[in-house]
Order: structure tokens, then sequence, then C-alpha cells
């Protein structure tokens, strides 16, 4: 969408400093390193850097403008317009809100403590067959990232936002900007117990994305899902989808097999067979949402079919990398709850595999629930199902104590007080045919973990 720079500083608030009124913008970036000619550079201050430092490094690169909420204005630059506002992070909010009051496309938001990117994936993926859709990029699903997503829209029928939170009031902010047609929830878990205190305060958290909703609209939900199954909003639509309970779009005859799911999807009276390309049961519910969803815009069963087989999910999620000797690792270490470690163990039960192996790292922002949490790992049923668990990271060694008090084999659970030793011994261990899960929260860096383990156990 393009807007010129007097309709950004009205819309920000701001004030230009220096360049033209009439210069027109429509990309914007706050990164240099990825900055396009033509982009308007957003100068935000991070943590450990400030990136209204950058404006010229961003001019140079051939951004035409910038927003900046710091400036000497001893270095007015005569032909850049500069635009001073209190808040860059606001005045982008400012922007995407602004954009997003004159879309013609319809929102779709993806929300739930797991499952959001790959649901968003596949919903966008089915979508794709029948629209032109622009989604969130990878999982950038917060106050920063779904801004930048709305500003990238150049036209497309359908946009599918995921939209994440840790406390309260911050959906709040991101659907007054997204005002989304149709909400899916993926689950309420665990992820954020540690600030929300409870999983029903993490519901209720996630039930702000209602303010920016007209009544009457449709929320998907996860019915197998306990808190959500319970929801009574008289004034919004509710599809339902599970496996477990009785939902609108039902799967049934699930099946697993190596690198894929197949079911039975009862739906009306017009049941038919779907296979998803990835395997597990968390899979088969966001399949089901996304299956949901295409229904809701009128999308034939034979294109769902199609665009199953399409699919690519962000990040390094359930990534199965064939490796020497017949190992097979299963790279799942883009992040971690209770819910997703329960799936991926679940997962790894079922995969081939001559001895199945658990590589597990701390799930993190469990604040004053993390020995209940991982105690909680610990006493899995699945995990009598799994021949060995390496843990690595302090949280883990309520894993390993609880797992021994729950009957696992002490003589099968390894801690670890570095990845770089556990990798060692690891290595050094396998056997062939074995098969690897790597899971862990994403501040644990297992994801470098998975990396050398790829590299050293490729073929060569």
């Amino acid at each position: 969408m393009k807007l010129a720079i007097k309709d950004i500083v009205k819309v920000c608030h701001g004030r230009l400093l220096c360049g033209s009124m009439d210069t027109v913008i429509e990309s914007y970036s706050k990164d240099t390193r990825t900055i396009q000619k033509g982009d308007c550079y957003i100068g935000i201050k991070g943590e450990n850097f400030n990136g209204n430092d950058y404006y010229l490094e961003a001019k140079e690169k051939g951004a035409i403008a910038c927003i900046l909420d710091s400036f000497d204005e001893k270095n007015l630059l005569e032909d850049y317009p500069i635009v001073l506002v209190d808040d860059s992070v606001e005045a982008l909010q400012n922007l995407a809100r602004y954009v997003r009051s004159k879309l013609s496309a319809t929102v779709v938001a993806v929300t739930g403590s797991a499952g959001k990117t790959s649901t968003k994936d596949m919903i966008a993926t089915v979508l794709s067959q029948k629209y032109s859709v622009l989604k969130s990029p990878g999982n950038l699903n917060g106050q920063i990232g779904l801004p930048f997503t709305l500003l990238s829209w150049k036209g497309e029928d359908i946009v599918v936002l995921e939209m994440g939170m840790n406390d309260f009031g911050q959906m709040s902010k991101l659907t007054s900007i997204a005002r989304p047609q149709i909400a899916v929830f993926t689950n309420i878990g665990t992820a954020h117990i540690g600030i929300l205190g409870s999983r029903e305060n993490i519901l209720k958290a996630k039930l702000e994305i209602l303010e920016g909703m007209d009544q009457g609209s449709t929320l998907v939900i996860n019915n197998d899902n306990d808190l959500l199954s319970k929801l009574d909003l008289e004034n919004y639509k509710i599809v339902t989808c599970g496996i477990k309970n009785q939902s609108d779009f039902q799967a049934t005859d699930v099946h697993f097999d190596i690198g894929k799911s197949s079911y039975q999807l009862k739906w009306k009276d017009d049941p038919y067979g779907v296979v998803i390309p990835v395997m597990g049961e968390v899979f088969v519910l966001n399949s089901l949402l996304a299956i949901a969803v295409a229904n809701i815009f009128h999308v034939e069963k034979e294109s769902i079919q199609k665009s199953f087989q399409q699919i690519e999910l962000s990040g390094n999620r359930m990534r199965i990398v064939s490796l020497r000797k017949d190992i097979t690792l299963i790279d799942d270490s883009y992040n971690s709850n209770l819910e997703a470690v329960t799936s991926a163990l679940q997962i790894l039960k079922d995969y081939k595999g001559k001895r199945k192996i658990a590589v597990l790292g701390d799930i993190l922002e469990m604040e004053n629930f993390k020995e209940e949490i991982h105690r909680k790992v610990g006493a899995l049923p699945v995990l009598k199902e799994i021949n060995q668990i390496y843990l690595c990271g302090d949280a883990t060694k309520y894993i390993m104590d609880s797992a021994i008090q729950n009957g696992y084999d002490k003589d099968k659970i390894y801690h670890f007080d570095s990845t770089l030793e556990l990798k060692n011994h690891l290595e050094d261990s396998l056997e062939e045919g074995d098969t690897i899960l790597v899971k862990a929260s994403r501040d644990m860096h297992f994801k470098e973990l998975a990396q050398d383990l790829e590299k050293d156990l490729t073929e060569k």
C-alpha cells in the first residue's frame, strides 16, 4: 500500500525533520542486513542495540526514508526524509493499524500455546490453492513481527497472521491492529504459565483476541483441548475440530507411518481420506483446523488433498534427516513446552528405528512452575517406550529424578553440563538404525546441537 510521507507523519503523530512530504513509501524494513532498495527504514531500539544509529547505513543500502524515535537534529540530510516519532514501535503499530483499516483482504488469525506456526503454514498452503495469500513469515507473531507482515500486503485476498503473547494486554494490542474476521485456536497449554500463573489465565489472555473481532465472527478451535472444548461464546460462531471428542471436523481411523499421518475425515455426509506429510497427532489436529478454515472459504476437497502434499513447515519443526548407518535425526529444536515435548516423544515412539533416543533440554519461561513442569515430563508414560534419554540444562535434572522415580532405568538416562559433552557421548554410543529426537526451548540452542549432529553423522 502506497503512503506518502505526509500520510506517515499524520498516522504516526510524527514530525518531518528533512526531506520531502511527497516521497511515496511502499515497503518497510527494520534490518539493514536485509533492507531492500526503496524501503522505509524504521529504527527500533533492542536490548543490545539501537536501530536509530543505523539510519545512514540504511540510506547507503537503498532506503528512501526513515522513521526514528531518537535523532541528533544537527545531522539533517536535505533530500532524505526523516520522520521523528515518540516511539518507533508504536509508530510501526499505528502504520499497520492504518493499513489494516484500508485492506480489502480477509484476515485469519492463528493463536494458541503451541502449534501456531505449523497451523498457519497449513492454512496458508490450503487457501493458496484458490486464493492469493499473505502469511506471517516464520514465527514473527508479536508486537513488531505482526505489524511488519501487514505492511507487506500487496493486494492478496487473504492474510494469515500468527499471533503470540506471553502476558495480559499483548493480544489486546495485536487484535486492535489485525482485526481478524476468523480466529483459530490450536490449544491452551502451559507455555508462559510462569508469567500468567495458570492455564485458565492463559486462556483469558488468548481470548483478548475477541476485542478486535466483530460479534458473529468465526472461531475455529481444537475441541480435544479441555479448556477450549468448554468455550461458550453465544455471540460468536464456533467451529470444532478434534480426534477424541465429537466435532464438526473429526479425524477417525488415524494411522502414522514414516514421515506421514493418514486419517478419515468425518464431516457432515461427505467423509474422505486425508494424508499429511508429517507424523503426529498434533499435526493431524492442526490439519483439521486448516481444513475447517478452507471450508469457510469454499476450497474443494481435491484441492485440500493436493495442498497437503506441498506443505513446508517453517523453522526446525519435525525436520527428518537421514544420517549414516541408517540413523535418523528428528530435529524439533525450534522451541518447547510440556504439550510440545509430549507430542514429540509420542512421534519418536511411533517412528521406525532399532532404538529410540530422546535428547531433551530445559523448557524455559516456567518461573515458579519449573520443577512441576519438568517432573511431569519425567512422569510421562511414553518415556517407558524410549530406549535412552540424554539431558542437558539445570531443569532437566527434575526430568531425570522424576523418570527414575517412575520406573525408568537409571542406567539409560544421562545428564550433561554442556551440549558438547552430550554430543560427544551420544555420537560414541550410537548404533546402526537408531532414531534421535532433539527437543528444547529455543534459548537452549539445541538447534546448533542438531546441526552439529547432522554434520558429524552425514555420509561422507
